[in-house]
């Protein structure tokens, strides 16, 4: 299973600044040594016609160049500079490679950093500067119809467990009947003024493990009963865990690798390509955050030998069909 990353773009954040930059360098370490057949790819940037697809050319311009305004930097949470910039690039472009990866190499695919909900067409904010999901989903879009044109239009499902409502996403895709956004998330936490996603279940504070994964068997079955998705694109949030300084909800390790387990069981039943994403996680002991995200990656592994079986059945069964003999006819 490949799996992008751009951590060694490290945002030079002032002293004392929440945002934990160090747990994407330390889950790229715990992966290479303990999970060796994730395939670790460095993650190309985004383009500016990528990008495109979802913020408008004055955005784009103004954090490529530098002329955010303090307003803008200040709701993004981070100080610009060259590197906030180029990292932001190619965190979007971590969630394309993986979404290409799932939908070409078979199964599943990861983004080590991505989940950027909180990002709009015209704006950053909560530490979102362009919004991966939304540009991989138009990315993936056009590239299918430039392939498939007879096909119709690619589906794509983003399924949003972040702790925080995903409404950078929900707000891009408002209009847009081709895909569905789901996000299931604290319902008194950030952000405190909502967007409408296609779906959304608030949930209290203090939930916990019977109550979440009874939330989200709820909102998958909506999610079938309303919409058929070529590709899913998983926001697989650490921070609904109850070890999270900023979630508020009271999630077990158990819990949170059911979650996964569910979602991309949900996924792999149906054959749906799933690329994954590891969005928030501000966990009062880093290592607990990046331990949910190794068990994250762990119940991936799963599933993508699942796909990979899967694939060899299926070769050997096509290899396996008698050839069509052809005779010539007596002269």
């Amino acid at each position: 299973m490949q799996a992008f990353y751009a951590d060694h773009f490290v945002l030079p954040l002032p002293t004392g600044h929440r945002f934990p930059m160090a747990k994407y360098a330390r889950l790229r370490e715990r992966l290479a040594a303990e999970l060796p057949q994730v395939l670790l790819r460095e993650a190309q940037p985004a383009s500016d016609g990528e990008l495109a697809l979802v913020h408008t050319p004055a955005y784009i311009e103004a954090v490529h160049t530098g002329t955010l305004s303090s307003a803008a930097q200040r709701e993004i949470g981070f100080p610009w500079s060259p590197a906030m910039a180029e990292r932001a690039r190619r965190s979007v472009g971590a969630t394309v490679q993986a979404c290409r990866q799932a939908m070409h190499g078979g199964g599943l695919a990861a983004n080590l950093a991505g989940g950027t909900h909180h990002a709009y067409a015209d704006k950053g904010s909560g530490f979102c500067v362009f919004n991966d999901a939304a540009v991989a989903a138009r990315l993936m879009q056009a590239e299918h119809a430039r392939a498939h044109r007879a096909r119709g239009m690619l589906r794509v499902a983003i399924i949003d467990l972040d702790v925080h409502q995903g409404n950078g996403t929900a707000k891009i895709f408002a209009q847009d009947d081709s895909v569905f956004t789901l996000s299931l998330h604290g319902a008194k936490n950030f952000p405190f003024r909502k967007e409408p996603s296609d779906l959304d279940v608030e949930l209290a504070d203090g939930c916990g493990d019977a109550e979440y994964l009874e939330s989200l068997e709820w909102a998958l079955e909506e999610l079938e009963r309303r919409f058929e998705p070529g590709l899913v694109i998983y926001l697989a949030g650490a921070d609904p865990h109850e070890g999270d300084r900023l979630g508020r909800l009271k999630l077990t390790f158990d819990g949170m690798e059911a979650r996964d387990r569910r979602v991309m069981d949900w996924a792999w039943s149906r054959r749906l390509p799933l690329a994954f994403v590891m969005a928030g996680g501000y966990g009062t002991d880093m290592e607990a955050t990046v331990q949910v995200q190794m068990n994250t990656y762990r119940t991936a592994l799963a599933y993508q030998a699942r796909w990979q079986a899967t694939t060899a059945l299926d070769v050997t069964a096509a290899t396996a069909r008698p050839a069509t003999r052809w005779h010539n006819a007596a002269p």
